[in-house]
């Protein structure tokens, strides 16, 4: 089993709803024109082949959960993974892939809403929508759009995998 981003939670909310602190983290990104059905799965090779050996060190990382998915627009998607904790971006190795690259992430704090099926989709967006809501009703501020993080791997049965849609807040 991958090992999970680190974070403390600092409040919780009517709905489920989880305020987070993240602490400074680095992922490996990938940008990918696609639907957003198919950004995860197109997305997630170089990632592999990064974390497997695929960077100017030929090092192994190991892997982490969760695998986040940033819709930039309709067609176009970030997919990152999170390195390992304590790897700063001057310790990952560089990519070979140009299209991979490493992106440092300063501290944070984000809500989250945590649900459960396979990925589709019209449940992530009625997900981030009930965290918007969420936290409207709740008087807080949001920075930026909302992302998604996914937690288990495919062979994981559908109702039993862990997903999340997310926003900073201001």
């Amino acid at each position: 089993m991958a090992k999970q981003q680190p974070y403390t939670v600092v409040e919780t909310l009517p709905a489920g709803v989880e305020i987070r602190h993240y602490p400074a983290h680095t992922l490996i990104s990938v940008d990918v024109a696609s639907d957003f059905g198919s950004a995860g799965s197109r997305g997630f090779g170089p990632l592999v082949r990064y974390i497997s050996g695929g960077n100017a060190a030929g090092q192994n990382i190991a892997m982490t959960s969760p695998v986040t998915h940033a819709p930039q627009s309709d067609a176009l998607h970030t997919i990152s993974f999170v390195l390992p904790e304590g790897m700063a971006p001057d310790d990952a190795p560089i990519p070979v892939d140009g299209a991979v690259r490493i992106v440092d992430k300063p501290e944070s704090v984000v809500a989250a809403l945590r649900f459960r099926g396979v990925w589709q989709e019209h449940v992530a967006v009625a997900k981030a929508q009930d965290l918007l809501d969420a936290l409207s009703r709740a008087g807080k501020s949001v920075r930026g759009e909302v992302f998604y993080a996914r937690f288990d791997p495919p062979v994981t049965p559908g109702f039993l995998r862990r997903n999340e849609a997310l926003v900073e807040l201001s």
